[in-house]
């Protein structure tokens, strides 16, 4: 229980004063004053340890400010929807920038996305429940109600499933003329054929559900299996051929030590598919440190500089992870790789065995909020 005198004692004089209306002591006063030096000085301390770090942020920025300029050589790959942007920058500065790919990429994705297309224009307007399909037990009901936050009985999706109906007939109608190979040309003719029988049907009933619109991509999914045949093979030839180019271009040399970055976003930034093909013409030995696959919230401004600016941290990390850390392997690959560097600890208090921090909660382990919630449910 915190008695009149504690709380006096753990206040300033003018503040014990103020909430009682009194005159203090000159004891008391005293006191108070003590405190507040006390106070002051822990205060004085923490900012100094605090100061420690502050110092060491510094002079880490300033290594990797003057690190980012002498980085070489270095490939940057920005994926777009023509099958990605590539720079090379050897001797401090940029080479080339190409996109290397054939168009026939870019081309067959295009239309293997209509599905995609169709799905986004009617997605809010789902039921929230999960009907009985094949796939019932892969969709989360959470998911689907996040989603489906407009309903069925809404209509707002009939006019924009109409105007992409229009942009979808055009492209039918001028399929033909694209010369794209001929088996490409009518897998793409059965996408957005199918496509526009769903949207027609759709919009003539005034409804959809999400058993309808499977049965729709179920009929699309191999001809965009074709799709993706031709821009895998369209991509493989054009990333592999500037490779070989440059390649030649910087000689054996210095190829062996080149690192490469490739930006994405996360839904991509595994088995990504520059990462992929590089990965084949890279030096083997270095590839596992010197690929560098690096998810991005949304497409930088300056791709080059993003990629380079971490680039820089990961390499300087490299080393002095062995050299801060000489007597721990363990933790120097923590500071070195993806992971936190508190996270071997952390997962040594929860009892959590590394390599595997995603794996079901033991009873010993379990978070806190996990028992409160099973505590609840019973």
């Amino acid at each position: 229980m915190v008695t009149r005198r504690g709380f006096i004692d753990g206040v300033s004089a003018a503040g014990a004063a103020a909430v009682f209306d009194v005159a203090l002591p000159a004891a008391a006063t005293a006191r108070a004053g003590a405190g507040e030096e006390v106070a002051d000085a822990e205060l004085r301390a923490r900012d100094a340890i605090r100061a420690a770090n502050v110092g060491m942020r510094a002079s880490y920025a300033a290594l990797k400010s003057e690190l980012i300029s002498r980085l070489s050589p270095v490939i940057v790959v920005q994926n777009d929807a023509k099958g990605g942007k590539f720079t090379l920058i050897h001797g401090g500065s940029v080479q080339e920038s190409a996109n290397p790919v054939p168009e026939l990429f870019e081309l067959a994705k295009s239309i293997s996305h209509v599905p995609q297309g169709v799905f986004s224009t009617i997605a809010a307007y789902l039921s929230d429940k999960v009907p009985n399909l094949p796939s019932a037990g892969r969709i989360d009901p959470h998911d689907l109600d996040m989603v489906a936050f407009e309903g069925p009985r809404a209509t707002g999706w009939i006019s924009p499933l109409q105007r992409y109906a229009a942009t979808l007939a055009t492209a039918r109608r001028q399929l033909g003329k694209a010369n794209l190979p001929q088996e490409l040309e009518i897998s793409c003719a059965k996408i957005l054929d199918e496509a526009l029988t769903f949207i027609r049907d759709s919009v003539r009933s005034g409804t959809f559900d999400m058993a309808s619109f499977e049965e729709f991509s179920a009929r699309t999914y191999p001809s965009i299996r074709t799709n993706m045949r031709y821009a895998a093979a369209a991509q493989i030839s054009g990333v592999e051929g500037l490779m070989r180019k440059w390649r030649d271009t910087i000689g054996e040399e210095s190829w062996k030590d080149l690192y490469t970055v490739v930006l994405s976003i996360w839904t991509t930034s595994e088995l990504n598919q520059a990462s992929i093909i590089i990965r084949r013409c890279m030096n083997p030995a270095k590839v596992a440190t010197h690929l560098i696959d690096l998810p991005t919230v949304e497409v930088p401004r300056d791709p080059v500089f993003v990629a380079l600016d971490n680039l820089a941290r990961i390499v300087q990390d490299n080393v002095s992870a062995e050299m801060v850390f000489p007597t721990d392997p363990v933790i120097a690959d923590a500071f070195k790789g993806k992971e936190d560097l508190l996270s071997v600890e952390i997962l040594h208090q929860i009892g959590a065995k590394a390599g595997a921090p995603t794996a079901a909660p033991s009873a010993a382990s379990a978070c806190p909020m996990q028992e409160e919630n099973a505590q609840l449910s019973v």
